[in-house]
């Protein structure tokens, strides 16, 4: 390293001289904020109001340690070993997806659209457990369900769970064959599944394509409604009457999973645009 680190701005010095070949300047800004908050624990106007605060060497380490992670494009959120989400700290790992804003978005819609709920709820392919955490913090009525096909996902989600101290049952069962005996009735369905086409993998990141789960991530070209048409079929059996669902979506796929919800006999179907104007959510409510 070119610049020794021992006050909270050499970390933006360092970030730059090292980064600056590799992320554009708005993505390092991004991560001063990141390892400001996380690993010296102080918020961004602390940062702002008193720059020559003094760091220990053993936090200035740490600091060189994820800027040469960094500098192998690893995700911070991975580096970290945690992520924001909904205002909650959720851990991740190479075993689960990084939470995408758009997680966040329809997350949020759930919330808004159920704020009284006091229902069952089931995620489906949970993950990190970070959307299933957030509707139990959220929405305190409701029992709420999550389960994914990988073991480890589970025991993370499980630790997600407690650390903050949220009530969510997670179990592991396979999305494209599941077995019924596991599951119960439930009035909202919520999913993140995989989405990604193999053909749109080149336009993926190196940071996604290097370090993300490949099977939480891609869909065969010839079947990119796989998984979604796997949770449709789980709903006929198990969501409720005017039950919902909810799902984020490739944002090219919004025409071919609404004729098959309509085909399903869904009703109130609806595409909803994200932050940036893209088609990445879809609601549905099943027919009486």
């Amino acid at each position: 390293m070119a610049i020794k680190i021992q006050t909270i701005k050499d970390i933006k010095l360092c970030l730059i001289n090292e980064l600056s070949d590799i992320y554009p300047e708005p993505e390092i800004r991004a991560f001063e904020n990141i390892i400001i908050k996380t690993v010296l624990k102080y918020p961004r106007l602390h940062a702002l109001a008193f720059p020559e605060t003094k760091i220990t060497r053993k936090k200035a380490r740490e600091i060189i340690m994820i800027c040469q992670e960094l500098k192998k494009e690893k995700p911070i959120q991975y580096i970290l070993g945690e992520t924001s989400f909904y205002n909650l700290t959720i851990k991740v790992d190479s075993n689960t997806l990084i939470p995408r804003p758009e997680t966040e978005e329809m997350t949020d819609l759930i919330i808004k659209e159920n704020k009284s709920f006091s229902g069952y709820i089931l995620d489906a392919g949970t993950g990190s457990g970070c959307i299933a955490i957030a509707l139990a913090v959220n929405l305190p009525g409701s029992t709420v369900t999550g389960f994914d096909i990988s073991d480890a996902a589970i025991t993370l989600a499980e630790e997600n769970a407690r650390l903050n101290k949220a009530a969510v049952r997670f179990f592991t069962a396979d999305m494209l064959y599941p077995d019924l005996s596991l599951f119960t009735k439930t009035d909202i369905i919520v999913s993140n599944p995989p989405y990604v086409t193999q053909s749109e993998k080149k336009l993926l990141a190196r940071n996604i394509l290097n370090y993300e789960p490949y099977h939480a991530l891609f869909v065969p070209d010839n079947d990119p409604l796989k998984f979604y048409r796997a949770i449709i079929n789980l709903a006929c059996k198990i969501l409720n009457k005017q039950g919902k669902l909810y799902f984020e979506i490739n944002e090219s796929m919004g025409k071919l999973l609404s004729d098959l919800l309509i085909r399903s006999k869904y009703r109130e179907v609806r595409v909803i645009n994200d932050l940036n104007g893209k088609a990445r959510i879809i609601k549905a409510i099943k027919n009486d």
